[in-house]
Order: C-alpha cells, then sequence, then structure tokens
C-alpha cells in the first residue's frame, strides 16, 4: 500500500476549511422575536441558543402558557432565519469541493 501525500494534504485542507467554517458560523448571531415582540431570542450559525429577553410581565406563573408559546415562535423566527442565511452563503462549487463531486 503505497502512501499518498496528496491525499494527506487534501484531508488536512478540509478539516481546516471545517474549522474555518464552523467558528465562521459561531461568530454569526440570528435574532427571533415572537409575534407579540415579549420574546426575542438569539441563536448562532450552530443553531444554539445564546440569549434571550423575555418582557417582565410574562415572567409570572398565571403567564406560563402565553411564555412557551412566545419562545416557540421567536426560535421558530430564529431558525427561517438562519436557514435563509445558510442559504444565501452556501457556496455550491465549495461544498462539491469539500465533498469531493
Amino acid at each position: 500500500m503505497a502512501f499518498n501525500l496528496g491525499k494527506v494534504k487534501d484531508i488536512y485542507k478540509l478539516q481546516k476549511e471545517a474549522r474555518a467554517m464552523q467558528k465562521k458560523m459561531k461568530a454569526l448571531i440570528i435574532e427571533g422575536e415572537s409575534k407579540d415582540g415579549d420574546v426575542v431570542v438569539r441563536i448562532n450559525g450552530t443553531n444554539e441558543l445564546v440569549d434571550m429577553d423575555i418582557e417582565d410581565s410574562l415572567l409570572s406563573s398565571d403567564n406560563k402558557l402565553s411564555l412557551i408559546k412566545d419562545i416557540k415562535q421567536a426560535l421558530k423566527v430564529a431558525n427561517k432565519k438562519l436557514q435563509r442565511e445558510m442559504m444565501k452563503d452556501m457556496d455550491m462549487d465549495k461544498m462539491r469541493g469539500m465533498l469531493g463531486v
């Protein structure tokens, strides 16, 4: 079995590109807001919840269901924005190169 230095270099290059992309995705912050604006969430490009603002009036036990609804709405909006951002930034030629196609 022959050692192929070119393949090793290709693998290293792909790993380096993947780390750079992951770093870029973690730096990307997307905001989503509930319809009534009472909840605002911020997620990063890897879909991790980074921060959340909640209207004080929702923080009572009487408003629990409304709070849950607003959080779900805000996350849904943020996820849709993230998907649009990902599609906008997607370079199909680069993706093909990374996949070896």
